[in-house]
């Protein structure tokens, strides 16, 4: 009885395993992705939680989940990624909070402009005399309502 259930545990143990480490069809073409595909421009997911600024990270500390690199700027955040990697992944794939808002669309982000919004990390376009971070602050609840929809029909 205790080696069916020791057996059982195993098998059970395994297929999540399997399951967790198997890409979902088309996941890594929902996020914006730099060479390698490295996340958020190679920038400490991590950090923006816990320094509140961006802060690169590098490859010596990296994690790969569903094809999609992270790199932190420390082994403790490696760690506190790896407990719980959907706490700190940012919103709508890593691209503009704001273009996601305002039309719908899939825009790049400058990593250093971001946002932490009830525990979750926007990021935001910011070129050209254009930070559309303070056109997201001016409307943000709409805005927030409408990237939500948005990202869930993109990604039918």
């Amino acid at each position: 009885m205790k080696f069916k259930f020791l057996v059982l545990l195993f098998l059970f143990i395994s297929i999540g395993q399997i399951k967790a480490q198997s890409t979902p069809p088309n996941y890594i073409a929902k996020h914006i992705l730099v060479s390698n595909n490295v996340a958020v421009s190679g920038y400490d997911v991590v950090a923006y939680f816990l320094l509140k600024k961006a802060v690169k990270g590098s490859e010596t500390y990296s994690v790969t989940i569903s094809g999609i690199k992270y790199y932190f700027s420390s082994l403790n955040n490696k760690n506190l990624f790896i407990k719980n990697p959907a706490y700190f992944i940012p919103q709508y794939g890593g691209w503009c909070a704001y273009a996601m808002g305002e039309k719908g669309e899939k825009v790049e982000i400058d990593p250093e402009t971001f946002k932490i919004l009830n525990g979750k990390l926007y990021l935001f376009y910011n070129a050209y005399f254009n930070n559309t971070l303070k056109s997201w602050n001016k409307d943000e609840q709409n805005l927030k309502l409408k990237a939500d929809a948005n990202w869930i029909k993109i990604n039918k």
